[in-house]
Order: C-alpha cells, then sequence, then structure tokens
C-alpha cells in the first residue's frame, strides 16, 4: 500500500519511541544468521511469534533454538499467537492472499498493541530473508495504514533459503552471461520463463519440475530443511532424478508433517544475442 511515511522515528514531527524489527534469521542455520540481525534481537524487549498449527510447530522451536544461541542471557519476553491459515481452498489466488494478509494484520497489531510499551523495541522473527516471499513487511505496513498504533519499521535483511540451496550444492544462480529468474512453481506450471536458462523455484507443492525432465540437458538442484538438521539434498540431470526427488519429498512431508523445499532447474545456456 503506498505512503508517504518517513522512514526515521518521527511522525508528523512527533518523534516514536515504539520499534517494530522485521529480522531476517536465515533458512534455519543459527550460524547463517548476520550480525546485523543478532544486534537488532539483542535490542528487542519482546519477541513476536507467529506459531504455525500441529507438527510445523517445530518452525517455532527452530526460532527458539536461534534466539537460544546468540541471546543466551535471556533479557526479552516472548509474545505468542496463532498464525492464520491461507484459504487454499478459494479459487482467486491473489485475493485469498491479501485476505490472509489482512487477517494476519489483525493478529500482528494485537500483539503490538498489548505486549510492546511505548518506549520498546519489538521483532519478528522472519525466514530467510525479509524482501523474497514473506509477507510481514506488508503485514506491518497495513497495520501501519490503519493508523490505531504507531512504531518505527526496521528491516534486517537475511540469508535467503535459495542462497543456503546454491551454497549447499555449491553452485551459483546463473551461468556466464546467462539470467535468472526467481519463481513460483504456479507460475513454472505455466511454460519455462523466456530466454532464462536458470530458473530458482519456492513455494511449489505439486512437483511442477516433472514437466521438464523429458527436455533434454536440464539439471535440478533440490533442498528441503536447507540450514537444519533434517537437510536433504538432490542433485543431478532431471530426467535421471526427478522421481527420486518426488518420493524423498514425499517421505519427508510424511514424516514430519510439513516440509519446506526449493530447487534450481537449469539448462544449458544459449549463446548471448
Amino acid at each position: 500500500m503506498p505512503h508517504n511515511r518517513p522512514r526515521s522515528g518521527r511522525r508528523n514531527g512527533v518523534q516514536v519511541a515504539r520499534v517494530v524489527e522485521v529480522v531476517g534469521i536465515g533458512a534455519g542455520d543459527p550460524g547463517q544468521v548476520t550480525v546485523e540481525a543478532v544486534a537488532a534481537l539483542r535490542r528487542a524487549d519482546v519477541v513476536f511469534f507467529l506459531d504455525k498449527p500441529g507438527q510445523a510447530r517445530e518452525l517455532s522451536d527452530l526460532r527458539q533454538l536461534i534466539l537460544d544461541t546468540h541471546l543466551p542471557e535471556g533479557g526479552y519476553r516472548v509474545a505468542r499467537a496463532e498464525d492464520p491459515p491461507r484459504r487454499r481452498e478459494a479459487d482467486a489466488y491473489t485475493g485469498a492472499v491479501a485476505d490472509w494478509r489482512s487477517r494476519r494484520a489483525e493478529v500482528c497489531q494485537q500483539l503490538i498493541t498489548e505486549h510492546l510499551g511505548p518506549d520498546e523495541t519489538g521483532a519478528f522473527l522472519v525466514w530467510g530473508d525479509p524482501a523474497l516471499y514473506d509477507s510481514i513487511i506488508a503485514v506491518v505496513e497495513e497495520v501501519l495504514a490503519r493508523g490505531e498504533v504507531d512504531f518505527e519499521v526496521r528491516v534486517r535483511p537475511g540469508i535467503s533459503s535459495l542462497s543456503a540451496l546454491a551454497a549447499r550444492h555449491r553452485v551459483t544462480f546463473n551461468q556466464i552471461a546467462g539470467s535468472v529468474q526467481i519463481t513460483t512453481g504456479r507460475r513454472l506450471a505455466t511454460g519455462w520463463p523466456a530466454q532464462v536458462d536458470d530458473v530458482l523455484v519456492m513455494l511449489d507443492s505439486g512437483n511442477t519440475f516433472l514437466r521438464y525432465r523429458d527436455e533434454p540437458g536440464v539439471t535440478i538442484h533440490w533442498g528441503a530443511y536447507v540450514g537444519t538438521a533434517d537437510e536433504i539434498l538432490v542433485s543431478g540431470p532431471l530426467a535421471e532424478v526427478a522421481e527420486h526427488i518426488v518420493a524423498t519429498r514425499e517421505r519427508a512431508r510424511a514424516a514430519k508433517g510439513w516440509i519446506m523445499d526449493s530447487y534450481l532447474l537449469r539448462r544449458q545456456t544459449t549463446d548471448p544475442v
């Protein structure tokens, strides 16, 4: 939502002492949390947890591990709320996401109002990097736009799951003189992006890479739970490893009740024009 709010600690000439930090915490490895992120967390009076239901609460346990690793002395409070589920049966994807963000904004506004004092700092912990396929920045902006509570927003970048994936496989995002596109399984299902040889794919519940296993020269670098103790990596010619990835993914999801995975699809670079 566009607006002209400054990013300083002043609103309409009045100093705002309340601060909300949006902190990227990486893909799960406490060693990949940046020095800037650790400093921000150490300034926090309260850390906000949006808990997932069921077995996915393990994600909250990983957040707590990161806090325990970098803030062993404590000194902060934890305020928790249930993360509203997205209505996945909705026909209009964009509308469903907008509805989900608004319901998350309601929850976040309540957390900030009830648990963050007028001179305190609160922190939302975001997987990977807050700028990449995460909604908390937009959610916090919606809370501000409502005008019922005021605070300064600060965003701390993190190591994305895609960066961690590429590092684990010891590859780069793109080839020499080549382009790379970050997309979703939903988008990839409509076709391989034009003039792109390397495609980084997130949010693919349908194993969309199977559509391209018969295309010559395509390789895949896939990873699940990257950066955690349960990390799984598979790499090779897509035609040879596609079914193995599908089976591995199904077993992992059945065992844990949830999965976070991504992959890089790569085909031989075409000569630049």
